[in-house]
């Protein structure tokens, strides 16, 4: 039996957070069966000092979940279509949050692949944070989601991904904090992001 993760794994600094997510596994129940997905791609969004996080400079009726407490999830939506999937982190007040990027789906490949409109191509089913949530139909109703609960949707403890397999690069996709080395993905994985410039960095720059 799967168990989530508690809340004091996400209650810890977000970069280390972002990091040992990697592995983790994102269990959904869905009425006509189970997905499970293992993380191979994240970004850390820090609130005091990132420019590009939802929760720089103030809290508003949308970021509000990102101050706290930690375990919980972060729903968004962004260019009219698609959602974002997040789990709060660090101590509340701090407006932290980890974006999952991208996942393996190791359980209910074809539900996943229903979901996306697909007939094959796993590599593609959620190598992004918007097809890893219509894959996994997370969607608004599951912000302020208490993560720390077995249910509809948790995240459990699956492989521990080794220091060494984990590449820091810049994150993507953002206008702003881009010279920030937070997003992690797992070497050489295929599930990760496709993306032109990877701009990869020194690993033991974010210990």
């Amino acid at each position: 039996m799967l168990t989530a993760l508690d809340r004091e794994f996400y209650a810890r600094d977000t970069i280390i957070v972002a990091k040992e997510l990697l592995g983790k596994l994102i269990v959904r129940e869905i009425n006509n069966g189970l997905i499970c997905a293992k993380i191979v791609e994240t970004e850390a969004y820090i609130g005091d000092h990132d420019p590009a996080s939802h929760s720089f400079g103030r809290i508003t009726e949308r970021n509000k979940i990102m101050y706290g407490p930690a375990g919980y999830a972060y729903v968004y939506f962004i260019y009219g279509n698609y959602y974002c999937f997040n789990a709060v982190t660090g101590n509340e007040c701090e407006g932290n949050a980890v974006l999952i990027r991208a996942a393996e789906i190791i359980e209910g490949k074809e539900l996943a692949l229903g979901h996306r409109k697909l007939t094959s191509g796993s590599h593609e089913i959620a190598n992004g944070p918007a097809k890893l949530c219509i894959a996994l139909q997370i969607d608004k109703k599951f912000n302020g989601h208490n993560l720390t609960n077995e249910g509809e949707l948790f995240v459990a403890a699956g492989e521990e991904t080794k220091k060494s397999d984990i590449i820091s690069t810049k994150r993507i996709g953002i206008s702003k904090g881009t010279d920030l080395p937070y997003r992690f993905i797992v070497k050489g994985n295929p599930f990760v992001t496709k993306h032109r410039h990877n701009n990869f960095v020194s690993n033991s720059k974010n210990k």
